[in-house]
């Protein structure tokens, strides 16, 4: 089926999206269209709002709208240590535990040579510039597990260890609420790796 110009244009800039395909990204485009005007409106500013109104903060890369983000202006959090993570929304994941109280710095990608990411296409260097103005003792690093997040977090535990501090990974392993039945061997060798003592 054709649909006409304006709708295909948008079902197509909609299935650029991460996780939208040809049917999503149809349904979107159709509520849209049973929408009114300032629905379309607002969506259109929101969104150029969003490319507007937002930066990465000077310090850890994460998304802000300021120069410096609201945790790394906060007196509370420790300066101690700094989760590293690849990307911006990864952050969030860790603070929805409400456990970790220390800075983050963002990457911006992970270690990938076969798509042409390397060490200088991350945001690696302002990492350990953080690291040798002192004060840091503890860098975790929150890289996802798969092959490209763990090649990361050997290459930076790799050029962080010499300076003197403590290196750590996140444990991974058995999700909550998963049986071990469907838990395959890479999984349940990681598990057995980060067990802890009770």
């Amino acid at each position: 089926m054709d649909y006409p110009a304006p709708v295909q244009r948008l079902i197509d800039e909609l299935r650029q999206l991460p996780g939208i395909g040809p049917k999503s990204a149809q349904r979107i485009a159709y509520h849209l269209l049973k929408g009114s005007r300032s629905d379309a409106a607002r969506l259109a500013a929101a969104v150029a709002e969003l490319l507007e109104g937002t930066r990465t903060c000077r310090i850890c890369n994460a998304i802000t709208d300021r120069e410096v983000c609201a945790i790394c202006d906060d007196p509370g959090r420790s300066p101690r240590s700094i989760c590293v993570v690849e990307e911006p929304h990864n952050l969030l994941a860790v603070e929805r535990t409400r456990d970790y109280k220390g800075r983050y710095h963002v990457l911006e990608g992970s270690l990938s040579p076969l798509q042409g990411v390397g060490p200088d296409e991350l945001k690696i260097q302002g990492l350990v510039d953080r690291v040798r103005e002192g004060g840091v003792e503890e860098v975790i690093l929150a890289t996802s597990p798969t092959v490209e997040g763990e090649a990361t977090a050997v290459y930076l535990a790799r050029i962080l260890k010499p300076l003197g501090l403590k290196v750590t990974r996140i444990a991974m392993g058995v999700p909550v609420g998963a049986d071990l039945e469907w838990a395959d061997e890479v999984t349940m060798a990681k598990a057995m790796e980060g067990r802890r003592e009770y």
